[in-house]
């Protein structure tokens, strides 16, 4: 089963793993926010940095996030290209400047402008996809529902959210048994097949995912309506981690980073960042 899990959390002691759940989820939506609406390379590169070494004292094992990353590589690289296509000269007019490198033809020239602007949308998935998966990874779902809850938000709230985290790998080894079993039939959803077949492969295991999805649902609905959840208006929480002075920090830290942002933008009178004027 361990080797199918990739998104679900990993026990560990690194230092992110001692960091409150509740405290890596505000840094993760201020520094998201942060990232995503400004264009400004020089705060973009500081923010991949900082994202990429934080996923490195985190100490996650390649082996655990490998498939996952390659498929966001993969979408991240059919993007870029959808951007082009779409409009390959669409970096000469934001940039008011145009630097041709190679003569294609038609409108499909390669400017420096274009590259820029498509060399910052990879800084905004390097900005923002690490923070993504030390989240996923390092939260204990138990203690970030606890640690929701002590914030003020009520806990059947913060027992959905725990409840989702904690599916999210239970539902991937389903889907990888349903896939085996599909494969003992005759699908053949491996490498060695085209990927068409692997299309239709992978199409016939989503209902019986959905179904298998939605009778874990009923069975979870149940034992908590058998426990009367919901009955109280508090509840107490088997486990939890108590706010200390680090997440206070980093929370400031994540609120500067965001106040930072902001303050590019008015200083670039916008939110792109222009080399070229």
């Amino acid at each position: 089963m361990r080797e199918h899990q990739m998104l679900g959390y990993i026990p560990g002691n690194s230092f992110m793993h001692r960091v409150n759940g509740t405290t890596k989820l505000v840094a993760l939506i201020l520094i998201s926010v942060a990232c995503m609406t400004t264009y400004d390379t020089r705060f973009l590169l500081f923010t991949s940095v900082l994202s990429i070494l934080l996923f490195k004292i985190s100490h996650i094992k390649w082996s655990d996030v490998s498939f996952v990353v390659k498929f966001i590589a993969v979408f991240s690289v059919l993007n870029l290209l959808a951007v082009y296509l779409f409009s390959p000269q669409y970096g000469t007019v934001l940039y008011d400047s145009k630097t041709v490198i190679w003569e294609g033809f038609g409108r499909f020239n390669l400017t420096q402008e274009q590259l820029f602007y498509e060399f910052n949308l990879v800084l905004k998935y390097l900005s923002t996809i690490p923070f993504v998966l030390i989240f996923l990874l390092t939260t204990n779902p138990s203690e970030f529902a606890s640690s929701l809850n002590k914030i003020g938000i009520s806990y059947k709230v913060c027992y959905s959210v725990s409840l989702a985290i904690r599916y999210i790998p239970d539902i991937q080894v389903t889907y990888f048994d349903i896939s085996s079993a599909q494969q003992a039939r005759g699908y053949e959803i491996s490498k060695k097949a085209s990927l068409l077949k692997r299309v239709k492969g992978a199409m016939t295991i989503v209902f019986p995912l959905i179904l298998s999805s939605l009778e874990r649902i009923e069975v979870i609905s149940t034992a908590m309506e058998l426990r009367r959840f919901g009955n109280h208006k508090k509840r107490t929480w088997y486990s939890e981690k108590k706010f200390e002075k680090v997440d206070f920090l980093i929370m400031l830290f994540s609120v500067l980073i965001m106040g930072v942002s902001f303050t590019l933008i008015y200083l670039n009178q916008g939110r792109f960042y222009n080399p070229f004027s």
